[in-house]
């Protein structure tokens, strides 16, 4: 299945739905991706993310429905479930200006406010030149650190990376640093937010047998065939290849996404967050 097809069997899925209780993981599993992976596609895509996707359809719907049924106005939001009339008037009125009663009353229709379309454009996608990948296979790898929740929109790294740095025995400075970033496990009950959670995991690469303290945990990369991406920049260019990966490289390339977690490696080429010449390893599991 190819880029169009996978974000336009979503998109279907969605439109089929918008009256029924999914949410964003609900959308992955459509289209038989794994919610992690499949919500950074879908907002490379389509420029916002799954939730918010269903979230303005459901208003444009709603705005529909207001001029074209007879259904109360406090139906109508249930329906596409907004769980108070509040919730629903206040989400309504940002999009719109007006409340769903002033729009009902006014008669307008549903062509102002619609959402964007969903072609990103070029422009706003940063490439490099030579950043296609390197295709390697790796060996299981070892790692101490801290584990954290973050969202999608909230990034916790900075802050527990500076936690980390405070707690590392001073022989193990220079060994390679890894961020792991895994699918959460509360995304069935976030059916409109940015705010889905999930695990993250700051840490540094340790043998299999090193004894860990009590303030930290392990974890094993488990190892297996990766696109090896090379990020040169500054940390706060950082979302513009991962911008590339999704939405350029990765629905053309012909891989198949593979069920292991992607993983940031910073090694002694990595000069600061706000060096640009930084260089920073980016880790697709790949079959």
């Amino acid at each position: 299945m190819n880029d169009k097809q996978l974000i336009g069997k979503a998109i279907v899925f969605i439109e089929n739905n918008l009256y029924e209780p999914i949410a964003a993981c609900d959308v992955a599993k459509a289209v038989s991706y794994s919610y992690f992976h499949f919500h950074r596609y879908f907002q490379a895509a389509m420029g916002e993310t799954i939730g918010s996707y269903i979230r303005s359809r459901r208003l444009t719907q709603a705005a529909r429905d207001l001029i074209h049924s007879e259904n109360k106005v406090l139906d109508i939001g249930i329906s596409l479930y907004f769980e108070t009339a509040e919730s629903f008037t206040r989400a309504f009125k940002d999009r719109y200006s007006m409340t769903p009663t002033e729009y009902r009353k006014n008669g307008i229709d549903v062509l102002i406010g619609n959402r964007q379309s969903a072609q990103r454009p070029d422009k706003t996608i940063i490439t490099y030149e030579g950043l296609g990948p390197e295709i390697i296979t790796i060996p299981d790898v070892h790692i101490m650190g801290i584990g954290f929740k973050t969202t999608i929109d909230g990034n916790e790294s900075v802050a527990m990376w500076q936690q980390f740095n405070n707690q590392i025995p001073p022989a193990l400075f220079t060994n390679k640093r890894y961020g792991v970033f895994e699918a959460g496990e509360t995304c069935s009950s976030d059916t409109f937010h940015t705010d889905s959670e999930t695990m993250a995991f700051v840490g540094i690469e340790v043998s299999e047998d090193y004894s860990i303290p009590n303030n930290m945990s392990g974890k094993k990369l488990l190892g297996g065939k990766y696109a090896r991406f090379i990020h040169r920049g500054t940390i706060d260019t950082l979302i513009q290849t991962y911008h590339y990966i999704w939405g350029v490289w990765f629905p053309k390339s012909g891989f198949e996404l593979a069920d292991r977690a992607d993983f940031e490696c910073y090694t002694e080429r990595f000069t600061g967050a706000s060096n640009e010449d930084s260089e920073i390893d980016i880790y697709f599991p790949i079959k």
